[in-house]
């Protein structure tokens, strides 16, 4: 090849190379997010699609959930006397109440005397679904997260929603009842400072006591067909989990709320039909017995129990525990007990 010819190639290159250039200034951009097309869209958060008032002075809101996968949830709201929601002016204290496994938004209002409490008429008692088998946490999902993430959906994006729009305030302490006083336990401690009070009853307060204890609760997980390492993941490959939603493992945040525990012993009580038993109240039991040890070893200068001995797994106790509770909830709250 001669000089020439050379010369001429090498200055075609370089032509090349600067209309490369030009060409690639003068294009427009690729979209931003199609290196990230394969990532799911980042929550909204949530909103009230409907409003329903189901009897005085209790009102059922429809929330569409992006932390429950685009669903649409209830949550019932007692309100208290002379509530506004319009009125952005006042907020009201606020009590969250939570229900069990295998019992839905309506539980506490169908199963106890709650709305003709008359201590709670200066409260916003707040309901929420927490699915029938939902832990009030965000599942493992073998790593992937995603829906349902109860625990965000609650902590996050209901509370923000009642505090924007239904007159809650930010005064607020949570009490549930089993599969619910593990929840209040595990929001009071895994939210510092998100609530002044927690009370449990029944509540699975140290799940991985024992095997028989952690099977249990792999039970309830499997409900319904479900894969019960959806939730925690396993006990043993993922510890770490089941440690971050035990109470008994985050008793060291537990020690400055106050903090209500209460359970019987599984054996036939005086709220009881003659023989009934339960051997899911008498694990719960010493679980309990476990936690409230454990948080006077870490020093916890607030925590009441009432550990009544005979009494099983049943509403009528819960129903009389709320009532024992609530002075010291209320108190926690500064409302009127």
């Amino acid at each position: 090849m001669s000089a020439t010819t050379t010369a001429v190639l090498s200055l075609r290159s370089r032509v090349l190379l600067v209309l490369a250039t030009v060409l690639a200034t003068l294009a427009p951009a690729a979209p931003a997010v199609a290196a990230d097309a394969h990532r799911p869209p980042k929550p909204r958060g949530a909103e009230v699609v409907a409003v329903t008032q189901v009897a005085d002075r209790q009102v059922d809101l429809s929330v569409k959930s992006a932390a429950l996968g685009g669903r649409t949830v209830q949550v019932r709201l007692l309100t208290p006397d002379g509530w506004n929601p319009d009125d952005r002016r006042r907020h009201w204290p606020t009590l969250w109440l939570l229900h069990g496994c295998c019992g839905d938004y309506t539980s506490w209002t169908a199963m106890t005397d709650v709305a003709e409490t008359d201590s709670l008429r200066d409260v916003l008692v707040v309901m929420p679904e927490a699915g029938w088998n939902g832990w009030y946490s965000d599942w493992w999902n073998h790593g992937e997260g995603g829906d349902p993430a109860w625990e965000t959906f609650h902590t996050v994006e209901l509370r923000h929603l009642l505090e924007r729009d239904w007159g809650a305030g930010r005064n607020r302490v949570v009490a549930g009842l089993s599969m619910g006083g593990q929840g209040a336990l595990l929001y009071a401690a895994r939210h510092p400072g998100m609530f002044k009070a927690t009370a449990a009853y029944s509540g699975s307060a140290h799940p991985l006591l024992n095997d028989e204890s952690a099977d249990r609760i792999l039970g309830f997980f499997a409900g319904r067909g479900d894969d019960p390492l959806r939730v925690w993941g396993d006990p043993v490959a993922q510890r770490r989990i089941w440690q971050a939603h035990d109470p008994f493992h985050l008793a060291e945040r537990l020690k400055s709320v106050p903090v209500y525990l209460s359970c019987g012993d599984g054996t036939t009580g005086p709220l009881d039909a003659p023989g009934g038993t339960s051997a899911l109240e008498a694990d719960f039991n010493r679980q309990n017995h476990a936690l409230a040890a454990e948080l006077e070893r870490v020093g916890a200068k607030h925590v009441t129990t009432h550990f009544y001995g005979p009494g099983t797994h049943t509403w009528a106790y819960w129903e009389r525990e709320l009532h024992a509770s609530l002075p010291m909830l209320l108190g926690a709250l500064g409302a009127d007990g």
